[in-house]
């Protein structure tokens, strides 16, 4: 159920391989497995356990059972909160332990993953773990004959899918919320990235938290996903991945009306005005498309630019990508961008630029692989320019380093064509105008607006998307609604 593995920066860790179900690893039923890919050097770091249906149904039994003991259900707001304090402080401990598996696994760098995602999941657990005893109901005043008040109880079992692009920090997201309110859960992993938060099950048993509350499973979105969108002991399905995922569990989770939260695709525009910073902008923009090997779901990889600073803008934007975005191993310190997270992702991308290529637009820079050592699914940034609004690759979501470059005219233009998209999830813009930021801030449909940055979201700051880039906001206060029912108690006081 466990294997001992060795990463190249010489770490050593017991890797679980089984499915955590009741505070145990466990075999699948039929004992299938999967194989975890490293895409540095495109060999297999080792197979998990693979869900089936029926161990779906033996998880959500798990959870319905915690949900209802006293064990979970007994405890205060406070006895909760400190419970995920003591996780917070566990993942804390295993910090480079943690860093290791998402770079061995996923591709990012290695010190991306320890100084931002596995901050990122302390943050989120002790910002839950403090609220976990202040997410009150009220008193509402409705006059002396009757005494009327709000109670916020939580679903019950939420089921909940997480991407590859963040495996530890997209899990945080989603366990945050739900144990602050008070409900047990059944996370799916992504099929490609599954190791770390194999590694974090066992910290959720180390900080106390009862058989049941938390049980992770591995396993094809196909069959342990759509098994566990449509059980019918399921109260909640929260999903981060692509639209057209998010819509096929949209169909499934109706059969039993299942509350929903889906975080899914996006094609976010960045707006550079005439009389913005350009360096600001360029550094801010690189940030924005380039993090994560560009597969970020609010990254803002159509950039719109006002004309008279086109030549300028694209100049200064195309050094900043040659002073930064250095490919290599993502252990080594200089590296900023590691490869794609599995080969499927990869060809996907290439696809996209030789569709770039085709549609007529130019390759300003990088628009080709850049294997390292001649293996690993390394891609260089690709920036195109002379992009018409009409190509694919202005209007699909590619989800690579892959930025598109085109023109506007005026504020009206700008605005239409950051709007001219199925998808709503993440915008910015930049100028020096303070009175133009706000006004187009709030023209723009979206979710999130950056004005002067782009893509430093945080924990405290609610996140989603409008149209066709999802339902429901995560993080910050708002993102404890989805997980708890609002229940009205009337009492007669004329009796």
């Amino acid at each position: 159920m466990e294997v001992e593995l060795t990463a190249p920066n010489g770490r050593n860790w017991t890797q679980p391989l089984g499915l955590f179900i009741n505070n145990k690893f466990v075999k699948s039923s039929n004992e299938q497995k999967l194989a975890s890919i490293n895409p540095t050097t495109e060999e297999e770091i080792c197979s998990v356990y693979a869900a089936t249906s029926d161990d779906i149904d033996t998880a959500v039994a798990a959870a319905r059972k915690a949900f209802k003991d006293p064990s979970w259900k007994s405890l205060s707001g406070t006895e909760r909160g400190a419970l995920m304090l003591r996780l917070a402080d566990l993942v804390s401990q295993h910090a480079e332990t943690l860093a290791t598996i998402e770079c061995l696994d996923n591709g990012k760098p290695y010190t991306t993953a320890l100084t931002e995602n596995v901050p990122e999941v302390v943050n989120v657990f002790r910002y839950y773990g403090g609220y976990a005893d202040k997410n009150f109901g009220q008193v509402i005043d409705v006059g002396p004959a009757k005494f009327a008040y709000t109670v916020k109880e939580p679903l019950g079992v939420c089921g909940q899918i997480i991407p590859w692009n963040y495996p530890l920090d997209m899990a945080a997201w989603k366990l945050g919320p739900a144990l602050c309110c008070g409900n047990t859960v059944v996370l799916k992993l992504a099929e490609q990235t599954p190791l770390s938060m194999l590694y974090l099950a066992k910290l959720i048993k180390e900080a106390g938290f009862p058989p049941g509350v938390v049980n992770i499973i591995n396993g094809y979105g196909r069959e342990a996903g759509a098994a566990l969108v449509q059980h019918p002991q399921v109260d909640k399905i929260a999903f981060t991945g692509s639209t057209a995922t998010g819509k096929e569990i949209m169909k499934m989770a109706s059969a039993t009306m299942k509350n929903i939260t889906l975080e899914t695709g996006g094609k976010s525009p960045l707006i550079v005005f005439e009389d913005a910073d350009l360096d600001l902008a360029a550094t801010w923009s690189h940030i924005g498309i380039m993090s994560n090997q560009g597969q970020i779901c609010t990254a803002t990889s159509r950039i719109l630019v006002h004309e008279k600073i086109y030549d300028d803008f694209t100049e200064k934007f195309k050094a900043k990508i040659q002073e930064i975005s250095v490919l290599g191993d993502p252990f080594e310190e200089t590296t900023f961008q590691g490869p794609q997270v599995t080969r499927q992702q990869y060809e996907r991308i290439l696809s996209y630029i030789n569709i770039g290529k085709e549609e007529g637009a130019t390759v300003f820079l990088g628009g080709e692989a850049a294997p390292q050592k001649g293996k690993g699914f390394f891609i260089a940034p690709t920036v195109f320019t002379n992009v018409k609004p009409t190509m694919k690759i202005y209007r699909e979501e590619i989800f690579g380093p892959c930025v598109a470059i085109a023109p506007f005219k005026t504020e009206e233009e700008a605005i239409e064509m950051a709007n001219d998209s199925t998808y709503g999830l993440g915008s910015a813009l930049f100028t020096r105008d303070l009175s133009r930021a706000h006004r187009v801030a709030r023209e723009i449909e979206a979710g999130m607006v950056w004005i002067n940055s782009s893509n430093d979201s945080d924990f405290r700051i609610p996140f989603g998307g409008v149209k066709q880039s999802g339902i429901g906001r995560e993080l910050g206060e708002a993102g404890l609604a989805p997980y708890c029912n609002v229940k009205a108690v009337h009492v007669n006081m004329a009796t």
